[in-house]
């Protein structure tokens, strides 16, 4: 499963002239790094400088041009023993004045992925759980959104004549998107970006992480998460 399976968000800056060129960012064509708004330097600083747990990778994606107009992008995928289990893309929009619809003036949108056990794909609960997830883990993580939305998509592929010894397919994929709350300016999203890669193992099967120095963690989750049956047994990080 390469992350993001291609699906990458568009576009990229490219420049020789002083002209912005950071990997995982966009801005308006030409725009110089001292013109980029502080805000979203500083906020694109603060997810280099996150920290998920040893099973998530994070990568540079080329950041939409046409969402926002100022953009960052992260690929990420869960992988234990060499097996990628989840995969996904986080990105920050930042529009200094702001979109309809978003309340505020940075933007997060995601997409998490990750294959399925057949049986529990047919699972009727298994779009309100997935969402719950999401949910729960921003509340764990105590941040504050305003707006959000998204969709939770499943998918099964059985196979049938020359492909009939190949074993069922399904994936489960949710898209969301929210505005981050920041009460004291600029909003933590870095707490944002920890939050979607704990729903991102979450998908992935993984069990929740003990936390620092304390005993085991919950196994639901933590407050606001309802589990599934996990398609694989707990793994060693």
């Amino acid at each position: 499963m390469a992350a993001a399976r291609g699906q990458q968000a568009e576009g990229s800056e490219q420049g020789g002239d002083g002209t912005r060129n950071e990997p995982g960012a966009s801005g308006p064509p030409g725009e110089t790094d001292a013109a980029v708004p502080a805000a979203f330097r500083q906020a694109v600083a603060a997810l280099a400088g996150a920290r998920p747990r040893r099973a998530v990778r994070l990568d540079p994606l080329p950041a939409p041009r046409r969402l926002a107009p100022y953009a960052h992008a992260l690929g990420a995928s869960v992988s234990v023993d060499d097996e990628e289990l989840a995969d996904g893309r986080f990105v920050l929009l930042h529009d200094p004045r702001g979109q309809e619809g978003w309340e505020g003036t940075f933007r997060v949108v995601t997409l998490a992925r990750a294959e399925l056990e057949p049986e529990m794909a047919g699972d009727p609960l298994l779009p309100e759980v997935t969402w719950s997830w999401l949910t729960g883990a921003l509340d764990s993580r105590g941040v504050v959104v305003r707006r959000p939305g998204g969709t939770v998509t499943r998918a099964g592929s059985w196979f049938f004549g020359q492909l009939g010894g190949r074993p069922p397919e399904a994936e489960i994929e949710l898209r969301a998107s929210w505005t981050p709350l920041a009460p004291l300016g600029l909003p933590d999203v870095a707490a944002h970006l920890g939050a979607w890669c704990d729903l991102l193992c979450q998908c992935a099967g993984l069990p929740p992480e003990a936390p620092e120095g304390g005993e085991g963690a919950d196994p639901s989750g933590g407050p606001g998460i309802v589990p599934l049956p996990q398609r694989r047994g707990p793994r060693p990080l």
